[in-house]
């Protein structure tokens, strides 16, 4: 539920970012505190192919909405 303060993507989900962004960041160095962190976590859910999860969990978060 957390957003982006900041950039490109400013005000989107952090679980709907880009893998793009996320590498590019991982490269340049994620941010210090929460934010950071959950930037990484989505990036090593993306690179070890885990994202179908998060659209599961996703799906069914909306539809109990």
């Amino acid at each position: 539920t957390t957003k982006m303060p900041f950039g490109k993507f400013k005000g989107r989900f952090i679980c709907d970012l880009p893998e793009f962004y996320l590498v590019w960041y991982r490269n340049k160095g994620f941010p210090k505190g929460k934010v950071g962190m959950l930037m990484a976590s989505m990036y090593e859910i993306h690179a070890n192919g885990l994202y179908p999860i998060i659209q599961k969990v996703k799906q069914q978060v909306n539809k109990n909405y």
